[in-house]
């Protein structure tokens, strides 16, 4: 059986004046049905410019080479009207922001019913009776008076939970979720997280999760990917990459994290320097200027994705047989 979402090469470019920003660079990943992946990386890595191509709202002409392929079909290069009907149907999203996707002057109520209706072409009354079960689904209290309220007469966290019920309303196959907690503070985000844990138990919607809080990750991904510079450089289940990273870019995320549950405190290692210029970006490894392990080969040539188990690769030389061995960077991941 083969994958719901196939990403084979993608490149993604956005011109500027005097050439372009190389936004994706050669992305490649694909996710199962059932499965929650999270995409993990800095501001500026590719996360939510590869989602966004996903769901169709990168113009077709910035998409430079790759391909796209959903439920065996592929998506890439797909008409907006094509788009819409595999969006919301098919394809759900959660935005990090829900007030700049709800409309102000529209209620709550219509917002989740419009959705209905159009893609199960059902009655209003019947989408009306849908989207009041969603609202209590999605933990709304007083549902039937809710759905008459507008977007700013709901708290942040229970606006997000309208965009859950919206992006669920019509069982879609994928859920991507792009920082779906990032404006919420750390007791509502663990309700939001918990609700849509509990969702995808309940529907077995495959979920992408793009977030750099690898405290999220641990709390709800099976399988994670690690970009860095526009590329994938790092690929494993969650156990894989917190127990024994094999980039030192992985390795620098967790060590920047606190935890909890160490007996003795150590000091948070920031990852010194900056990411890459994505309009000039290094002719090898990206994180080779900031990275302690880099050798002349790294600022030289691209590295290609090393296998490292069935389901955990990494594209960094010191996984190259001849390289010299880095045990202290092995022994460094687990002891997170």
């Amino acid at each position: 059986m083969g994958h719901l979402l196939e990403v084979e090469h993608l490149k993604v470019s956005f011109p500027i004046y005097g050439g372009e920003v190389q936004a994706v660079r050669d992305v490649s990943f694909y996710v199962d049905q059932g499965e929650v992946v999270a995409i993990v990386g800095e501001s500026g890595s590719g996360k939510s410019v590869t989602v966004q191509t996903i769901m169709g709202l990168i113009p077709r002409k910035n998409i430079k080479d790759g391909k796209i392929v959903f439920n065996g079909r592929e998506i890439t290069h797909l008409s907006k009207k094509e788009m819409r009907k595999l969006k919301g149907a098919e394809i759900g999203i959660v935005f990090q922001d829900p007030m700049t996707s709800l409309n102000p002057t529209m209620k709550i109520g219509k917002q989740i019913a419009e959705g209905i209706r159009k893609h199960q072409k059902l009655s209003n009354v019947e989408a009306k009776q849908k989207a009041i079960e969603l609202l209590r689904l999605v933990g709304i209290p007083n549902a039937e008076e809710r759905y008459h309220q507008y977007p700013h007469e709901f708290s942040g966290g229970m606006r997000q939970r309208v965009m859950i019920a919206i992006a669920l309303a019509c069982l879609p196959k994928l859920l991507i979720a792009d920082e779906p907690t990032t404006a919420l503070d750390v007791t509502i985000q663990a309700q939001i997280l918990d609700l849509m844990k509990e969702l995808q138990q309940k529907t077995g919607t495959s979920i992408i999760l793009i977030t750099h809080d690898l405290g999220v990750v641990a709390e709800m991904a099976q399988r994670v990917i690690v970009m860095y510079g526009g590329m994938v450089v790092e690929t494993g289940d969650v156990f894989d990459i917190f127990e024994n990273p094999k980039h030192p870019y992985t390795l620098g995320l967790l060590q920047s994290i606190p935890n909890l549950h160490e007996k003795e405190k150590k000091r948070l290692e920031p990852i010194e320097g900056s990411p890459p210029d994505l309009f000039s970006p290094p002719k090898g490894c990206p994180f080779a200027p900031r990275c302690q392990y880099a050798m002349e080969i790294c600022a030289q040539k691209i590295p290609p994705e090393f296998v490292i188990s069935e389901k955990h690769t990494a594209n960094c030389w010191l996984n190259d047989p001849r390289a010299p061995k880095v045990e202290h960077l092995i022994a460094a991941g687990r002891e997170q």
